[in-house]
C-alpha cells in the first residue's frame, strides 16, 4: 500500500511554516492517540501523523522529501543503508578500496548504547502543574551472571579464528576495475572479532537480558503536548564498555472539555444571558489557578474577549505565566413563558431596532441599505 503525501496527512500546504506543521500534528496527535481514541484505525493514523511530522519538522529531511518524495535517500529505493553500508554490496567495498576503508569501525571499540523513547499521556492539569511519577520500561540490562561477556562463568570469549579478531574477512571480487580484494563483516563472529564457545545460560551469549526497570520522572510545570524530556544514561547499555544511551519521554496531553491551550496561553468560552450582556454583571470565571471575578460591561457582544493576566500556563523554562483569554457567547433563551415573551415583545417595540453603539450603527446601516436595494 502506497504512503499518503506527508503534507496531505497533516492537512497543511507545502509552504507551511514549522509552527503550522507543529500545530497540525498536535491536533492530530490529540485526536488519534491510542490512549484517547479507541477506534481500530486510530493507532495507524497516529503513527502516520507522527511519521509525517518527524520528516516535515526536520529541515534536512523535509528538503529531501520535497525533492524525492517517499522514494528519497532514506528509502530502499536508494539502496537501503546507503553508500558504504553493509547491505550495499560491491559498491561499498569498491569505495573502501579507493579511499582506504577508513570508515570501517573497530568491532571491539566502545560504542554508546541505543536511545529509548517512552510516550507518557498526561491530563491537562498535570501538564500545567507538572508531576513526580515512576514509569516502568522494558530495556536491556547487562547480564549479571556473565557481566556482559556472554560467556559461561569461568570461561571467556575467544578470538575469532576466521578473522583473527579483526571482525572482517578479505573477499576477492571481480569488478569492472579488475580483481580486487574487499573487506566484509565476518559472518562467523558478526563483526565482533570474538567467538563464544560456551554461552552464558542466563543471556544465551548475548551479554544482555531484558528487564522491566522503574525510573523516576520529574515532569516540569508547563510542559506542552509533543515536548520531550531527556533522561541521560537511561537508554540501552553501551557495547564494549561504552556509555549507555538516553531515554526520551515524549509527552501527549489529553484535550480538556473546557480549556484550550496555545503555548503558554489558555482559552475558554463563557456563556452570558441577554440581561447580563445588556446590563453588565460581575461573574466568576474558572481558571486552572482557581476562580476569579470578572466585570462584564453593559452592552457586551458575542465574541468579546477578556484577558486574565497571568492565569495561563507557566512557561516550561521558568519565564513567568501566560494569560487566560475568555470569549463571551450570548445564549439565546428557549422555552420562554408567556410573560417572558410579552416582555421581550415590549422590549423589541421599544428598541425599534435603533443601534446603541458605534459598531452597531455601521451594522444597522448596512442592513437598511440592503433592504432599500442600495
Amino acid at each position: 500500500m502506497s504512503k499518503r503525501d506527508y503534507y496531505e496527512v497533516l492537512g497543511v500546504s507545502k509552504s507551511a511554516s514549522k509552527e503550522e506543521i507543529k500545530k497540525a500534528y498536535r491536533k492530530l496527535a490529540r485526536k488519534y492517540h491510542p490512549d484517547v481514541n479507541k477506534d481500530p484505525d486510530a493507532p495507524d493514523k497516529f503513527k502516520e501523523a507522527k511519521e509525517a511530522y518527524e520528516v516535515l519538522n526536520n529541515d534536512q529531511k523535509r528538503a529531501q522529501y520535497d525533492q524525492f518524495g517517499h522514494a528519497g535517500p532514506q528509502s530502499q529505493g536508494f539502496g537501503g543503508s546507503g553508500f558504504g553500508g553493509e547491505d550495499f554490496g560491491g559498491f561499498g567495498d569498491i569505495f573502501d578500496m579507493f579511499f582506504g576503508g577508513g570508515g570501517r569501525r573497530d568491532p571491539n571499540a566502545p560504542r554508546q548504547g541505543n536511545d529509548l523513547q517512552y510516550t507518557m499521556v498526561l491530563e491537562f492539569e498535570e501538564a500545567i502543574f507538572g508531576k513526580e511519577t515512576d514509569i516502568r520500561i522494558p530495556k536491556d540490562e547487562t547480564c549479571e551472571t556473565c557481566h556482559g561477556s556472554g560467556a559461561k562463568p569461568g570461561t571467556h570469549p575467544e578470538t575469532c579464528t576466521h578473522c583473527k579478531g579483526s571482525g572482517q574477512l578479505n573477499m576477492e571480487q571481480n569488478t569492472p576495475f579488475g580483481r580486487v580484494v574487499n573487506k566484509r563483516v565476518c559472518h562467523y563472529c558478526n563483526g565482533t572479532g570474538k567467538q563464544i564457545k560456551e554461552k552464558c545460560s542466563t543471556c544465551h551469549g548475548k551479554g544482555k537480558v531484558k528487564k522491566q526497570k522503574k525510573i523516576h520522572i520529574s515532569i516540569p510545570a508547563g510542559i506542552d503536548d509533543g515536548q520531550q524530556i531527556r533522561i541521560a544514561g537511561q537508554g540501552e547499555p553501551g557495547v564494549n564498555g561504552g556509555p549507555a544511551g538516553d531515554l526520551y519521554v515524549v509527552v501527549q496531553v489529553k484535550a480538556h472539555e473546557f480549556y484550550e491551550r496555545d503555548g503558554d496561553h489558555i482559552f475558554c468560552e463563557m456563556p452570558l444571558t441577554y440581561a447580563q450582556a445588556a446590563l453588565g454583571d460581575e461573574i466568576e470565571i474558572p481558571t486552572v489557578h482557581g476562580k476569579v471575578k470578572l466585570k462584564i460591561p453593559a452592552g457586551t457582544q458575542t465574541g468579546k474577549t477578556f484577558r486574565l493576566k497571568g492565569k495561563g500556563a507557566p512557561n516550561v523554562r521558568g519565564y513567568g505565566h501566560g494569560d487566560q483569554h475568555v470569549r463571551m457567547r450570548i445564549i439565546t433563551p428557549t422555552n420562554l413563558t408567556a410573560k417572558q415573551k410579552e416582555l421581550l415583545r415590549e422590549f423589541n417595540d421599544l428598541s425599534g431596532y435603533e443601534p446603541t453603539g458605534e459598531n452597531e450603527e455601521s451594522f444597522f446601516s448596512k442592513v437598511k441599505r440592503a433592504f432599500k436595494g442600495e
